[in-house]
């Protein structure tokens, strides 16, 4: 009986001391660690990454472009598709191995200890929700261009040209016109969803690219930002590669074309001056910093595995070109694991 009583009251003393032991393990967890932390030299290492990712995200952004100079890298060659394979699989790695897994680590931080954030998978539902919210806006944008475009081609085959002036007895010569302005709209259509896909993609990459710098802004470990700099150099050029051939395929007008480049290739560099700004009151793990950061990721991962599987990935690989050609399927899905594969690795790092 005794032998018992005991055992119940070690269990109640257990049961009173294992709330303050989580308590204590928490803290210990969310505790600033000072140790290895020196500013000077994390600042010098955020100067270099600064340049180093700039440098990296401009080159891989306007690698595509460079098909106006070599016809290799044009839009319709084999080897632009193999381009394009490899950066959809940069692009689908990115989502889900480097953004995907920090969004759930972020809301499953054992720093939140209230709210809703541990009972439900909040991570994978914004994914879902703004992979969900991506297809809208991309299949309303692109409607919502081809009806455009089909009221232009309509009201330009109604207007007489001089054409139509001159030969006014032949009744023939406005219906070939209409016809020719007609026939040219399949050609219209598959730029404006080019057009829509570059910048629903450029939207996606730029959230990811901007949390990625203020992360590394507003660390003051040289332990931690020393490896970033070589890593998110490559992350970024790669995800330059991508982008920049869906740039290539909208055709935009040459400012366009600069300007979203220039987004781009600026948003990681400017995340962090930012995070360098607010290094000094920022603290990653703080509540609020953490559900911000997760939700953020997680839509951003949504995007981009949207982006990648459905409007480069599918897109390409579907295209009677590639399924006639049993050699050219080969080379990009080839090419689509070697960048899967690369961006994959380098989450070893970042």
């Amino acid at each position: 009986m005794a032998s018992r009583v005991l055992a119940v009251l070690c269990l109640l003393a257990a049961a009173a001391v294992l709330p303050a032991l989580a308590v204590t393990d928490r803290d210990e967890v969310c505790a600033a660690d000072n140790a290895g932390r020196d500013k000077a030299q994390a600042l010098r290492l955020k100067v270099i990454a600064v340049v180093s990712i700039l440098v990296g995200s401009a080159i891989g952004a306007g690698v595509p472009s460079l098909g106006r100079r070599f016809p290799a890298l044009r839009p319709d060659t084999d080897l632009f598709l193999a381009l394009k394979a490899f950066a959809g699989g940069v692009i689908l790695a990115t989502g889900l191995v480097h953004i995907l897994p920090a969004a759930f680590d972020a809301l499953g931080s054992p720093c939140l200890v209230r709210g809703p954030w541990k009972r439900f998978p909040f991570a994978g539902l914004v994914a879902m929700l703004a992979a969900i919210a991506t297809l809208i806006v991309d299949t309303v944008a692109t409607g919502y261009f081809h009806r455009t475009n089909a009221k232009r081609a309509a009201a330009v085959t109604d207007e007489p040209t001089p054409g139509d002036l001159e030969t006014s007895s032949d009744d023939h010569h406005g219906h070939v016109h209409g016809m020719s302005v007609i026939a040219a709209t399949p050609d219209d259509d598959e730029l404006v969803r080019h057009r829509v896909i570059s910048q629903v993609l450029e939207l996606g990459v730029v959230v990811h690219s901007l949390i990625i710098g203020m992360s590394l802004g507003a660390s003051d470990f040289p332990s931690t930002v020393r490896p970033l700099v070589p890593a998110l150099t490559f992350h970024q050029l790669f995800e330059g590669i991508g982008l920049g051939g869906c740039i290539v395929q909208a055709k935009f007008r040459l400012k366009s074309v600069v300007a979203m480049a220039l987004l781009f290739s600026l948003t990681t560099p400017v995340g962090i001056g930012v995070g360098i700004a607010i290094s000094s009151v920022y603290d990653e793990t703080s509540p609020t910093a953490l559900v911000v950061q997760g939700l953020l990721e997680a839509a951003a991962a949504g995007i981009l595995v949207y982006m990648a599987l459905v409007d480069i990935l599918a897109e390409e690989f579907t295209k009677p070109r590639v399924q006639s050609r049993a050699r050219l399927q080969l080379g990009l899905n080839v090419s689509l694991l070697l960048g899967a594969g690369l961006m994959s690795l380098l989450a070893i790092w970042a």
